[in-house]
């Protein structure tokens, strides 16, 4: 059985597969109008979701396959009426693939190892692999060899930079991380095994971004974390200085949603150099093909 956890499960083979089927359909949607076909889809969201809700849902309707949107709470998938794995057995009678967004890692892992059925990781507090695939779809139709293509992440250590980080450690793409000393400290350790010297850690947003051709951000503080942790962010505001500093044909991207003026300035959001609807849009692709995956047999 598969499923689609964490980038770092997977070979390059593998996701090289997956992207490319998510330009195929892209290219030729009515070629996989039937590709689900009979299939149900399980979305469960223990956090809000707006681009993932709609790209699974719309994307799964348009190869063919149903959707049902799961309330965690009304059928019992808090443990608190009946153990998650029971509840997994029940769905799997009705269902052939579920998504889960929640802020418990572990819980998706464990309940994957199960192999009841095709677990899909929607975002927890760990990480955010279905966004860095689409991310990595969009980077790869802007530029045409991503191997040159030098990426700079500024904000917060979090779950989609923890996801960029796996993809980084499979296509060994150029990636400078600059996050606040304060912040980073937290994370030396983790950061350090997946160190190579095409990935870097800086501490000056100003030097981080020369010579780059993808300037990447997120939100300072994350879905449901308590920890206000906006005072170290001072000069960390992707603006027109910084974006300046980068090369001339650089992007700008953001999961969205957007702190506008904490993180990013609207003038660089709403930018020429902004695809951030672009990153949008591609979710649906990206999201079609790991359905695929997870169902081809």
């Amino acid at each position: 059985m598969k499923h689609f956890i964490d980038i770092n499960n997977f070979k390059k083979k593998e996701i090289d597969e997956i992207i490319s089927v998510a330009k195929k359909i892209k290219k030729n949607p009515k070629n996989y109008f039937s590709s689900c076909k009979d299939k149900t889809l399980g979305l469960i969201f223990e956090k809000q979701s707006l681009r993932t809700r709609l790209s699974f849902n719309v994307g799964m309707q348009k190869l063919g396959g149903s959707v049902l949107e799961l309330q965690s709470k009304d059928i019992g998938f808090d443990n608190k009426r009946e153990k998650a794995e029971d509840v997994l057995n029940v769905l799997s009678q009705y269902i052939d693939c579920l998504m889960i967004r929640n802020n418990n890692h572990k819980q998706i892992v464990n309940l994957s190892k199960e192999n009841i059925l095709p677990i899909i990781n929607g975002l927890t507090e760990y990480s955010h692999p279905c966004q860095i695939l689409g991310d990595f779809l969009t980077i790869q139709e802007k530029f045409k060899n991503y191997k040159n293509v030098n990426i700079v992440w500024i904000g917060d250590y979090n779950n989609v930079l923890r996801s960029l980080i796996h993809l980084q450690n499979i296509y060994d793409f150029k990636l400078n991380v600059v996050v606040p000393n304060q912040i980073f400290k937290n994370y030396e350790n983790e950061f350090i095994k997946f160190k190579n010297k095409n990935l870097k850690y800086l501490a000056d947003p100003i030097e981080g971004v020369k010579k780059s051709n993808c300037i990447m951000t997120d939100v300072w503080v994350s879905m449901g974390e308590k920890n206000n942790k906006t005072k170290y962010f001072k000069n960390f505001t992707v603006n027109k200085k910084i974006m300046s500093k980068a090369e001339k044909n650089v992007i700008f991207m953001h999961c969205l949603p957007a702190k506008r003026g904490q993180e990013v300035t609207s003038d660089v959001l709403d930018g020429k150099n902004s695809v951030v609807l672009m990153q949008a849009k591609n979710r649906m692709y990206i999201q079609q093909a790991i359905l695929i995956y997870v169902l081809k047999k």
